[in-house]
């Protein structure tokens, strides 16, 4: 049984590394946000695989909705925060938020 989990983690560490490398590579907050969003992709599958290694499910799936509806108001503040900097500076680069005041 765990050896079929093998593909299903390295799929896993393969998501976060991606999401890791998004969030470090650029400077585009649009980027960051998407990267931030695979990070915690890699986290709620990591979840889904512990739970069916451990053997409860149940309790994995309460941490599992929990986590995506966490997971969605981030989301909903970090893009209202991303548009709210783009329409007062014009750019969605990371360096253009040093610029601002107040």
């Amino acid at each position: 049984m765990t050896l079929l989990l093998w593909p299903f983690l390295v799929a896993i560490i393969l998501v976060l590394v991606i999401g890791l490398y998004c969030i470090m590579a650029t400077l585009n907050l649009v980027r960051l946000l998407i990267g931030l969003e695979l990070m915690i992709k890699a986290v709620t599958l990591l979840l889904i695989a512990s739970g069916h290694v451990i053997g409860h499910p149940y309790l994995t799936q309460s941490f599992v909705i929990t986590l995506i509806v966490i997971e969605v108001v981030i989301m909903v503040v970090a893009t209202g925060v991303v548009l709210n900097i783009y329409f007062h500076t014009g750019s969605l680069d990371a360096r253009s938020v040093r610029e601002l005041k107040g």
